[in-house]
Formats: C-alpha cells, sequence, structure tokens
C-alpha cells in the first residue's frame, strides 16, 4: 500500500494517512528459532500427557528432560501456544472483554443425539519450521469433526470462518459450547450465534473438563497424525490433517459409537428425525 517511489507523498506522509507507524514498515520478521520450536512441542507433547500443568509445573517437567528454563518464558511460551491448565478455579482466565456472560450449559451424560451440542476449541500445530494454530468444531454426541481451519495467528478471523463452514451444510446445534477465549467470547463470534438463535454455553467455574471431548480429538489428531508427520509447512499440514480428519470421521470406528463412525452416527435420519430437545437447564425433553 506505500509506494515508496512516490513523487507527492512522502513514505512518512503515507504512513500517516495510512495510520500506520513507521516502524511497522520498516519492521522484518524475524523466523523463530529452531531451539524454542523444540521447547514449544515438547511443551506441548507434555500438555497432552497432564493439561492440569502450569507454567511452575512445566518447568520441572522440562528440566527433567535437561532443558534449563525460567517460569516466565514457559509462561509465555504457553500464552504463546494457547495452552492454558486446566483444574478448577475460582474464577475462568478470561482473554477477552465480553460484555456479557453466558452459563455453562453442557450436560455430556445427557446427549442423544446429533446437533444437540456443538463444541469448538484451538489447539497449537507445530511446524519445521514455525507452527501453526488449528480450530474444530465437533458434534459431541457423535464426536463428527463439522470443520476446521489453519491459522498462523490466534485471531477470531479463522474461527469465524469454521463457524461459517459448519452452518453452511444447513444443519445447526441447539448449544454451541467453548471455553472463554477472545476469539469465542469476541462480539463478533457471539453475535453470529445469536443471529443463528443458538444458545450460547461456556466453560465456567467448576466446569474444566466439558470440553473433554475436543481436547481427545486434540490428543488423537497430535499422537497419530502430527508427530508423525513433522509437517514442513503449512501447505503440507492442511494437506494431511484433511485426509487424517477426513478417515477420522468417515473410516475410523469408534467403540463409543458401537463400532460405527463419526459420519455415519450424524448423518443417521432416524436419530435426527426424533431428537430430543435439551432445555436450558441441561435436561432433555422429547419434541
Amino acid at each position: 500500500m506505500v509506494d515508496r517511489g512516490h513523487p507527492d507523498l512522502t513514505v512518512t506522509r503515507q504512513c500517516e494517512l495510512l495510520g500506520l507507524p513507521r516502524s511497522t514498515l520498516y519492521y522484518q520478521p524475524v523466523p523463530v528459532r529452531d531451539s524454542t520450536l523444540q521447547i514449544m512441542a515438547r511443551i506441548d507433547a507434555l500438555y497432552l500427557e497432564d493439561p492440569t500443568a502450569g507454567s511452575r509445573r512445566m518447568v520441572h517437567y522440562l528440566a527433567r528432560d535437561g532443558i534449563p528454563i525460567t517460569r516466565d518464558r514457559v509462561r509465555n511460551l504457553m500464552q504463546r501456544m494457547g495452552l492454558r491448565a486446566i483444574y478448577q478455579k475460582p474464577r475462568t482466565t478470561v482473554s477477552g472483554k465480553p460484555s456479557e456472560r453466558f452459563p455453562c450449559l453442557v450436560d455430556l451424560q445427557l446427549l442423544t443425539a446429533p446437533d444437540q451440542v456443538w463444541a469448538t476449541d484451538i489447539t497449537y500445530i507445530p511446524l519445521r519450521k514455525g507452527f501453526l494454530y488449528l480450530v474444530a468444531i465437533v458434534d459431541l454426541f457423535s464426536r463428527h469433526v463439522l470443520a476446521w481451519r489453519l491459522s498462523n495467528s490466534l485471531d477470531t478471523e479463522f474461527c469465524l470462518e469454521a463457524l461459517a463452514m459448519a452452518l453452511a451444510s444447513g444443519r445447526k446445534p441447539q448449544i454451541f459450547h467453548s471455553d472463554q477465549g477472545c476469539q469465542f467470547t469476541s462480539s463478533a463470534f457471539v453475535q453470529r450465534l445469536k443471529d443463528e438463535e443458538i444458545q450460547i454455553s461456556w466453560s465456567g467455574r467448576k466446569r474444566c473438563f466439558d470440553n473433554i471431548l475436543v481436547e481427545r480429538l486434540w490428543r488423537t489428531v497430535k499422537y497419530e497424525e502430527v508427530y508423525l508427520r513433522a509437517y514442513s509447512d503449512g501447505w503440507e499440514a492442511e494437506i494431511s490433517l484433511a485426509r487424517f480428519l477426513w478417515r477420522y470421521c468417515h473410516v475410523r470406528p469408534h467403540s463409543s459409537l458401537g463400532g460405527r463412525t463419526p459420519h455415519e452416527v450424524y448423518t443417521d435420519a432416524e436419530s435426527r428425525s426424533s431428537r430430543p430437545r435439551l432445555t436450558m437447564s441441561g435436561a432433555a425433553s422429547v419434541q
């Protein structure tokens, strides 16, 4: 947008008109060091084994692996990766500042059919020379991955794109569940759900395991796909993840689904026609 050879406008003036600091114009992104990427990959693996580990415990885990590191740096890397320790606490960590709050409406034991509850979450995907973030939207009853997107930043846009992809099928949930990350508490994301007349559910106090099925998906994706491939770039990651997630939903039988695939359960016409409706309290009532 800035024309360095403009005959009338200086670079400084063009930056002023665009509202762009000159320092930003001249800034050259510095790639993440290989040593840092290796530490981040190890933190990711340790977090999958112990999602209740915060920065303090993670320092001890890394020390056992011969990686001396300060707690401040671990905390910074975990924030950069979007990792938060799962534990019961008086107030769930809130990255954003939502104008209104929503209660947790999810009870996994009351799920009886598809499209009762969709859930979403974001995870960290390591590359050989960098990293990406993966967001997925999952139907909790069938475990079917309805949509997913990759991004190189933790913004709201790629979460909205995934939501639009999931809703493009013409189906929508009664309840949409997420944690209180700033992407999902943003006004744009909340308004999109309201426009679709979908009840909004956020993980709250003493409800730290309501998103456990999506966390279980991340564990499967990491150990059976990501860690085995060691993607060289985002293009390879997208192609390989698309192949794996398609197979996960359409080919792989799930014991929790009676040996059926998530896609088979989600597209079961009989279960759709007799789908009970969840009330605000979480109890099911047959329509």
